[in-house]
């Protein structure tokens, strides 16, 4: 389970090299500049006088932490930011850009585009197609191709950071006090200490091993899974999150056999109806669940699988698996910026920091935005918005604050799961049952029509309501093909205050699966059966 990453420090001595600066310790120069005034004359713009080297110093490279920076600097601030990842326990690296870009969003979604065609293969005969069945899956050249992709957008955010003239710092960065930070290298040996005005924390989240014993040297996490050159058969995917079920999806698609293992309810958080209709069409497909099951220790065998111990409903077990994917939750990276050292307050319970409505810590000049941040969504476009309304608030004169009701996502499992506002089970905790309308509906899409393997008890529609806001929609939920294309549209209308009158007015596209959420007209109170039996219903 090799790791395919270039180093780091490497590629940025490489790119600060051919723009003509030293390397990654060299600051950037401030470029002075002039502003006319009204008359035509010059005026040259007065001398910096702050006491701090920088205006804002970022610490984290992902994608808010550069959404803030960049917008600061946009606004002339003097900005700073400081970026490294600490290798995997396997040795996995990466450049500048954070999850998302590097082990989250973009490799994902490639991988689960690589494995619709997998699902499809079989299928393609009925749509007249006469191609062989059962094609292998060249799983090297996949992963060459999205690493090709993730290092141009690597290159991309680098050449921004210079373009905007950015002092990028490629080290370890700790507060010393709330206006300083101590730069060390890779060996953890000091480097220098760098001040500022202002700081933003946006420093993310690491997958967690749980403290069982042999994980880190048996297991490896979706922050190695995207860059490996291979990947071994017969697969254990542990645990029940959004990471461990779309990568236990697109490895089975990819001609994996996969098995997961869940400790209690799939998509915590998400909407359980819809979370258990996902299981199932898993299920559906061949991938093999164990529940109520929590691992006990990891070895390895003398031919290099993984011999796993486990418990099952009080039942000790074991079982050999070709590999394991570890994906039990994610660990806010907090300790290691050493926020005591600036009196920062932390939620004990998830090392995450506590920040008021506009994104401040307890310390009113140093700020986090995106995962790290208690209490926020953990999701890339949140963050990103975050960071930039932030630099606005700064720097630019705005008092925007973000706005995290009805943040819309989507889940890329199998069949994929797109959402926003609220679950029906949370909707019924807040303003209680006899308040809350859903109307429901499951249909096929027309595509699926072609194909006899495709059931359609799966694709559903599900609309929450209150019934105090005149059925404003609180909720609104679909599984099946594009979830995140049509997804968008709706969660817009939600913030604009969409009510289920108005979606009924609403004219759908024809023929589409978006379509469905505009005619869904069966309230689950009623007991109507939700199956759709034709195009009108």
């Amino acid at each position: 389970m090799e790791s395919n990453q270039p180093d780091q420090g490497e590629e940025m001595e490489m790119v600060m090299d051919m723009v003509g600066f030293g390397g990654p310790e060299e600051e950037a120069p401030v470029m002075s500049f002039n502003m006319l005034d009204p008359g035509g004359g010059e005026e040259e713009v007065p001398v910096r006088k702050s006491p701090y080297q920088f205006d804002l110093f970022v610490i984290g490279g992902g994608s808010g932490g550069l959404s803030c920076a960049k917008e600061a600097a946009t606004l002339g601030a003097k900005v700073a930011l400081a970026d490294f990842v600490p290798p995997t326990p396997i040795g996995t690296t990466w450049g500048l850009g954070g999850t998302c870009v590097n082990v989250g969003c973009i490799p994902k979604k490639l991988m689960h585009f690589a494995g619709i065609f997998g699902d499809y293969q079989g299928d393609q005969r009925e749509c007249g197609w006469e191609l062989p069945t059962n094609v292998p899956h060249n799983w090297e050249r996949m992963v060459a191709n999205v690493q090709k992709h993730i290092q141009v957008l690597n290159w991309g955010y680098r050449v921004q950071l210079i373009d905007k003239e950015i002092t990028y710092f490629n080290h370890y960065a700790s507060f010393v006090d709330s206006h300083t930070v101590a730069l060390h290298d890779k060996t953890g040996k000091f480097v220098k200490n760098v001040t500022s005005e202002n700081f933003v924390v946006a420093v993310g989240l690491r997958p967690s091993y749980g403290g069982y014993p042999g994980a880190e040297e048996c297991c490896f996490t979706s922050d190695d899974l995207f860059s490996m050159k291979s990947v071994r058969d017969n697969i254990l995917c542990i645990g029940a999150s959004y990471i461990s079920l779309e990568c236990a999806g697109f490895l089975h698609s990819l001609g994996k056999h996969v098995t997961i293992m869940v400790r209690s309810i799939l998509l915590r958080g998400f909407d359980q109806e819809v979370a258990e209709k996902i299981g199932s069409f898993m299920e559906g497909l061949g991938m093999v669940f164990i529940k109520g099951a929590v691992p006990i220790q990891f070895s390895k065998t003398e031919d290099g699988k993984v011999r796993v111990e486990y418990e099952q409903n009080g039942e000790q077990k074991v079982e050999i698996y070709g590999a394991v994917f570890l994906a039990i939750g994610r660990i806010a990276l907090t300790k290691g910026i050493k926020p005591e050292n600036a009196g920062i307050v932390i939620n004990p319970r998830n090392n995450k920091i506590i920040v008021d409505e506009a994104d401040r810590s307890s310390v009113p000049n140093i700020f986090s935005i995106g995962d790290v941040s208690d209490g926020r969504p953990e999701l890339t476009p949140s963050a990103i918005q975050a960071g930039s309304y932030l630099a606005k608030r700064l720097f630019g004169g705005s008092t925007h604050i973000m706005d995290y009701v009805n943040v819309p996502t989507t889940v890329f499992t199998p069949i994929e799961y797109g959402c926003c506002g609220l679950s029906e089970e949370k909707a019924i905790e807040i303003y209680g049952d006899e308040n809350v309308e859903v109307y429901h509906s499951m249909f096929k899409p027309l595509e699926w029509n072609y194909l006899e393997s495709r059931e359609g008890k799966y694709c559903y529609g599900k609309i929450v309501t209150n019934k105090l806001e005149n059925e404003k929609v609180i909720g609104l939920h679909y599984l099946g093909p594009n979830a995140g294309e049509v997804l968008q549209g709706f969660a817009a209308a939600m913030k604009c205050g969409l009510t289920k009158e108005i979606l009924d007015q609403t004219v759908g596209i024809h023929p589409t699966c978006a379509e469905e959420l505009t005619k869904i007209d069966v309230t689950k109170r009623s007991g109507r059966t939700a199956a759709k039996t034709g195009c009108w219903g």
